[in-house]
């Protein structure tokens, strides 16, 4: 039996150490929805803490209203193109799907967790290559971020139901029972907060390790998700050399 990953193999099967991985509707719904949580955690916060109150008539200023409205509009917008990423991680290739279905009945993907945790803490001395996302990134972002995203909607569609109130599908299918399974609206509203941190640390890891990746593995990480191709620049490696 080969130990040949399925990495290697991809790079195999190209005279030049570039493979083409993600394709441009992961593309584009990786900035898009990295501009819809921008805006979602700069807004939550102003509804979480709100600024002071603007002098003057009423009638002349909606900037609260504005900070409400950008926030249930970056909302929509996540939660439409987390529906429409799920319908491309099956129709997708292979790498389209590593975020929803991480390998995590294989031995391999452990060991590769095990090795990216060495190279993360500085005790592995080469980083292994990897066509698509590595495992511990892969894992890591399947747990903070994908469940992380679907608590937030999910939480967020049903206080936005509080508003629009019953008999709306937002409260039918959202606040109906979300509110009762976490007591009442306010304990509703803390753990929403407490998940846009969670989101908030994990944008400041997921930035740190692909700056960190890009320079330190010598592999595109930020260019890759812009062109989606996948380089090596590995001075010597040879085009067909084992990773």
């Amino acid at each position: 039996m080969s130990s040949e990953t399925g990495d290697a193999r991809d790079l195999r099967m190209h005279s030049e150490p570039a493979v083409y991985v993600y394709e441009a509707p992961v593309r584009i719904w990786h900035w898009v929805n990295a501009l819809a949580i921008t805006v979602l955690a700069i807004t939550g916060y102003f509804i979480g803490q709100p600024p002071p109150s603007v002098p003057g008539e009423a009638t002349f200023n909606f900037l609260f209203g504005y900070i409400r409205f950008a926030h249930f509009a970056a909302g929509y917008v996540l939660a439409i193109f987390f529906l429409l990423r799920i319908y491309w991680a099956f129709v997708g290739n292979r790498h389209a799907r590593e975020l929803f279905l991480p390998p995590i009945f294989k031995a391999e993907f452990w060991d590769g967790v095990i090795h990216e945790l060495k190279w993360y803490l500085f005790i592995a001395k080469e980083p292994r290559k990897h066509v698509g996302h590595n495992p511990l990134a892969m894992l890591a972002m399947h747990i903070m971020f994908v469940w992380g995203t679907i608590f937030m909607i999910i939480t967020g569609f049903a206080l936005y139901g509080e508003g629009t109130g019953m008999g709306t599908w937002q409260y039918d299918y959202f606040s109906s029972w979300v509110l009762p399974l976490f007591g009442q609206s306010m304990d509703v509203h803390t753990w929403h907060r407490v998940g846009m941190w969670w989101l908030v640390i994990f944008a400041m890891i997921h930035i740190y390790a692909a700056i960190r990746e890009d320079i330190m593995s010598r592999q595109s990480l930020i260019s890759s998700m812009i062109s989606g191709w996948r380089t090596f620049r590995d001075p010597n490696r040879k085009p067909g050399d084992e990773i």
